[in-house]
């Protein structure tokens, strides 16, 4: 008998239970499934979620740049960048917020109303420096007291926590007495360094002493965090200080330097002259105590009409120098014993054909004494006298005057000067030009270090603006200079040469320079100014000299760019007055002290 099967009804039991049982595995498996999927995204995701440890970098900055009595020059502080979410702010309490950051920025609401249109996160400010920044943060924290910042949920669900914040943004370099020594001071640019703003020295000494001037290393602080977001400073936190650049400590002083300003200022309005410089240099060390110019800027602020005055034409700047060349080789012909002071020389009645060339003098004298064609500036007695060097001792005379290279000032981008090669030196005209100042070019720094060999028995020294490098431990570098201080004229020729320069200023070209009671010396050369192969009606008018009482011994230079008053291009009306005036204001300033004895 077959077997009986089981009803129906049992068997669409049976089916069910099998796909009950199935649809709670599947539903089980989609539960596994999802929870292994949403450790994974959680473990995976950024979730907002603050850290335990947290680390926060401290950007050092750049050194600073002081003056002789330690006023700051130039220095850095740090700028922040102000931040916001509009989102999380109570619209019923935005007119508040807009209120209180006004104030406490300094940023007048109708601006800070327009950035606040924007969604979303939004800078209010790039440039808040580090006292406003410390009065914003205490604000930020009460206007999340004042509950005027409420969360809220972005597109992924996540909750919203954000207030203002304030973090650093950049660093600002700071010229604290705008426009004064500039354009020696120089200017910077700006670059981005990890989302950091920083300045870079372009011109100057920010430029010269850049790696000087660098941070040395940015400070960081890491360690658990409390409530507020704030590092628990404890013996388990990290901190590496920050530690700013160098110092540079000038041997210029601001009450000196701005008294020269100012009466260059003035002499340019007067003159109406293109540039009026001037320097002082201490002669026994090379110390610049003052090197000043009428072109200057406010580095904070350079605008296009400032462009020309950017670079330091007192070492930038070459030019024919005129008659002040002629001590130079007066000088040189001492030194080789091919000259006597009382040689006499015959002067043409100051008309005198060398060649094809005739060249003139102001002074209508038959004859002079050797040391008077100094004295009295002729022009045909020097290009009669310098024939008496060969070419070789009056190139490399030259060049051990300074000519053809750089002085060394701590300065950049210095022009080493032009001088015709040793074969032209061996004509004749080459010799009388060059020799009274014309076919060659130098910087006023390299006629002042020239000068400064009379005014320093002979020796040349290296002029040096900064005088101490102290790191930001407080030890003090010395600025070194060259050791090869060498004796380019015998002690001797150096003091005949003092006595002819004393008597252009007693008696000759330079007697507006004069001051009692003092050593006063130098010579003036007026240039015509060379343009399209031949000589413009301009002129270019110096006067290079020394003003020395019984313990102190200064050498100064002038130089008149093109000054167009009428009669006033030559430096005995223009660039002689002024070294006057500076003379004048070294003695007001107690730097230099006449004595009666001195006469």
């Amino acid at each position: 008998m077959p077997p009986l099967s089981p009803p129906s009804s049992e068997i669409d039991e049976r089916i069910g239970k099998k796909t009950k049982l199935l649809l709670i595995t599947l539903l089980l498996a989609t539960g596994v499934v999802f929870f292994l999927t949403s450790i994974i995204h959680t473990a995976l995701t950024n979730r907002q979620i603050p850290k335990l440890v947290i680390s926060d970098t401290d950007r050092a900055l750049h050194g600073q740049i002081l003056s002789k009595e330690g006023f700051r020059l130039v220095f850095s502080q740090k700028l922040y960048k102000a931040m916001v979410n509009t989102k999380n702010i109570d619209p019923d309490k935005k007119e508040l917020f807009i209120r209180l950051f006004s104030i406490y920025s300094g940023i007048d609401q109708k601006s800070i109303r327009k950035r606040l249109r924007a969604k979303g996160n939004v800078v209010l400010s790039y440039s808040i420096d580090a006292n406003r920044a410390k009065y914003l943060k205490e604000l930020a924290r009460k206007l999340r007291l004042l509950k005027v910042f409420i969360p809220y949920k972005d597109r992924n669900g996540r909750i919203i926590k954000y207030g203002l914040s304030l973090t650093e943004s950049g660093e600002s370099r700071i010229f604290s007495y705008r426009d004064l020594l500039t354009p020696v001071l120089g200017f910077i640019r700006k670059y981005e360094d990890e989302g950091f703003t920083r300045p870079a020295g372009v011109k100057g000494l920010e430029k010269y002493y850049r790696r000087e001037l660098m941070p040395i290393q940015n400070g960081i602080v890491k360690g658990e965090r409390d409530i507020g977001n704030t590092i628990i400073l404890d013996g388990d936190s990290y901190v590496k200080p920050a530690i700013d650049g160098m110092t540079l400590r000038l041997n210029i002083t601001i009450g000196l330097q701005k008294a020269v300003e100012t009466l260059l200022d003035r002499a340019k309005e007067e003159l109406r002259a293109k540039e009026a410089i001037a320097c002082i240099m201490e002669a026994e060390t090379g110390k610049i105590v003052a090197l000043a110019s009428s072109n200057r800027y406010d580095p904070s602020n350079i605008r296009r009409s400032d462009y020309d005055s950017l670079n330091v034409s007192a070492v930038e700047y070459t030019y024919e120098p005129g008659s002040v060349i002629k001590p130079i080789t007066f000088a040189l012909l001492l030194k080789e014993h091919k000259v006597n002071p009382f040689d006499i020389v015959r002067t043409y009645g100051g008309r005198y054909k060398l060649g094809r060339k005739v060249i003139t003098d102001e002074h209508k004298e038959e004859w002079m004494s050797a040391e008077n064609v100094i004295v009295y500036s002729s022009n045909i007695g020097i290009a009669q006298l310098a024939q008496r060097l060969d070419a070789v001792d009056f190139t490399e005379g030259f060049r051990e005057f300074g000519f053809l290279q750089k002085t060394g000032i701590d300065l950049p981008y210095e022009h080493t000067g032009i001088m015709p090669h040793v074969t032209q030196m061996r004509s004749e005209i080459y010799k009388a030009t060059v020799g009274y100042g014309y076919g060659m070019r130098a910087t006023l720094m390299q006629l002042v270090r020239a000068y400064n060999v009379f005014n320093n028995r002979g020796r040349l020294v290296e002029p040096r603006i900064v005088s101490q490098i102290i790191d930001p431990f407080g030890k003090k570098y010395p600025v070194s200079q060259s050791l090869d201080t060498k004796q380019v004229i015998p002690q001797a020729t150096a003091a005949k040469m003092m006595y002819i320069l004393e008597k252009v200023v007693k008696k000759g070209t330079g007697t507006k320079a004069y001051t009692p009671g003092l050593r006063i010396g130098g010579k003036t050369g007026t240039a015509h100014i060379a343009s399209k192969g031949g000589y413009a009606n301009l002129y270019n008018s110096s006067f290079i000299g020394f003003a020395n009482d019984k313990e102190h011994r200064f050498t100064i230079g002038v130089l008149i760019r093109e000054p167009k008053k009428k009669y006033h291009y030559f430096a005995s009306m223009s660039a002689v007055p002024v070294f006057k005036q500076i003379v004048d204001i070294l003695v007001d300033q107690g730097e230099l002290k006449p004595d009666p004895s001195i006469r």
